[in-house]
């Protein structure tokens, strides 16, 4: 990507096409007369070029970035197979849907954490050392336990057309790192991560 400069998160390429649009309507919010100098031209060409970057800030959505090869569980899913599923794909978490095909919750190592006994913001390997530090052995009966009684419901959803720079917005204010994407009917299409929006090479996060 090229090196640009860094507005509200944004990272904008040296070289930005504007439209017509936004040169006119940075010109209407210069007052009075315009008398094109060269002082004139760059006042435009600043608000040309802020008008320009947020349209772009909005351009990309999710459907854009999303992937599309959605890896979820159902609610009758043992938790055995959720861990199983989770450690051999290499991810921390994934949708649950109902019987239906709709999402209806997120399953993550946090809620194995939690259900294990960890305190809230324990981190996996603070669990683990203090289970050492324990007589009791680590209560396993869990892995028989459906998706459906331990997923964090309801689940966070977005529409595929909403813009990527709200998802980065929804993951700090509710943290986490992915969203199920859903259609009209509430039916799982995608997954967007935090990954999917800074390789859209418009966030830096």
């Amino acid at each position: 990507m090229a090196k640009g400069s860094k507005v509200e998160n944004i990272q904008i390429p040296k070289s930005v096409d504007l439209t017509d649009e936004d040169v006119y309507d940075a010109m209407k919010e210069i007052p009075g007369y315009l008398d094109i100098t060269p002082g004139d031209f760059k006042a435009v060409y600043r608000l040309a070029f802020m008008r320009a970057v947020e349209r772009l800030k909005h351009s990309v959505k999710v459907e854009d970035v999303m992937t599309r090869d959605v890896i979820f569980v159902d609610i009758k899913t043992p938790m055995k197979e959720v861990a199983e599923i989770l450690g051999n794909h290499g991810i921390s978490g994934l949708p649950v849907v109902d019987l239906d095909g709709k999402v209806v919750g997120i399953i993550s190592e946090k809620d194995f954490l939690r259900h294990l006994g960890a305190h809230d913001k324990m981190t996996f390997m603070a669990f683990v050392a203090e289970r050492l530090n324990e007589e009791a052995c680590v209560d396993v009966s869990i892995g028989e336990r459906a998706a459906g009684d331990m997923m964090a419901s309801p689940a966070i959803t977005v529409d595929a057309s909403r813009p990527i720079i709200e998802i980065a917005t929804l993951f700090r204010e509710n943290n986490i790192n992915r969203v199920p994407v859903v259609n009209e009917k509430g039916k799982l299409v995608g997954i967007v991560s935090r990954a999917d929006i800074i390789q859209s090479a418009i966030l830096k996060i």
